[in-house]
């Protein structure tokens, strides 16, 4: 009994320091993850420069650079791309927003478990003395039934 209360109590004080390299993990994730979706909307923005790039000098080749069926596909090539580039953002921030709530959420769980924790010492604290207190009563009251016996 008393090996189990001395391993639970080891686990509440060491709890907090879990917690705590949880939480600085998390934030490092998420550093990385902005760093990646800056990398990423810089790449496919230099792709889709270079695409433009290409379809030009294709039509240029060809002798259509002013051509109005050029200036159309080329016009629907960037506002294709733009359109791209923004999907491929608010998806970003969909997903950004997503892992925030989901980092709330397990905070919220982590305090809560604590709280849980805590109150649940404190009962486990208030049951120890009260069973204490019952039985150093319950001794008490047997030696003084002995005494009253035997007198």
């Amino acid at each position: 009994m008393k090996k189990t209360i001395f391993v639970l109590s080891a686990l509440l004080v060491a709890a907090p320091a879990f917690a705590v390299t949880t939480h600085a993990t998390d934030e490092g994730v998420a550093q990385a993850h902005k760093g990646a979706v800056s990398a990423k909307e810089k790449l496919h923005q230099a792709q889709h420069r270079g695409q433009g790039l290409r379809l030009r000098s294709e039509h240029a080749a060809q002798g259509k650079k002013h051509d109005f069926g050029s200036k159309v596909n080329e016009g629907a090539r960037k506002t294709w791309d733009n359109t791209k580039e923004g999907a491929e953002t608010a998806w970003d921030k969909t997903k950004q927003g997503s892992q925030n709530a989901w980092d709330k959420t397990k905070k919220g769980s982590v305090r809560a478990l604590d709280k849980t924790k805590q109150g649940s010492a404190k009962a486990w604290d208030a049951s120890k003395e009260g069973a204490g207190k019952a039985w150093d009563s319950a001794r008490q009251r047997a030696r003084e039934l002995k005494n009253n016996v035997t007198e």
